[in-house]
């Protein structure tokens, strides 16, 4: 029996209107293979562990351009944890200054992808360091 994809919550936490590079992340994920579940703009964190628990995700990826990262990232960690979910791999992106991203990784977000980052450089991340389930 084949392996199933890797499952993977696309998520734009808060108030950030802007989704084109979640979009676009999505579909690079989605050809690469993976089954991608884009939750759509303007999401709490409640929304997104929610989500991912209920389409049983191997990875959430959230991005973020409102400068509001260092609060909803770590508030995604936290309740996954809180639900047990701590094999969910999470990732973020977006506009996140090189000082915050220390301090994301210490929360548990394991990797932060920036502007410019190719999209092969989270595909390959992504396959090397999901939790299959």
């Amino acid at each position: 029996m084949a392996e199933r994809p890797i499952r993977v919550l696309v998520a734009k936490p808060g108030l950030d209107g802007h989704d084109r590079g979640a979009k676009v992340v999505a579909r690079a994920l989605r050809d690469a293979g993976m089954e991608v579940i884009y939750t759509g703009l303007r999401q709490t964190p409640e929304q997104i562990v929610s989500a991912a628990i209920q389409e049983d995700v191997d990875v959430v990826a959230m991005s973020i351009l409102s400068g509001a990262h260092n609060h909803l990232f770590p508030k995604v960690v936290k309740l996954l944890k809180k639900e047990n979910a701590n094999d969910i791999l999470v990732v973020g992106g977006g506009v996140i200054p090189e000082d915050d991203i220390p301090s994301l990784k210490e929360a548990g977000i394991k990797e932060i992808f920036t502007p410019g980052t190719p999209t092969t450089e989270t595909i390959d991340f992504i396959k090397k360091n999901v939790k299959r389930k």
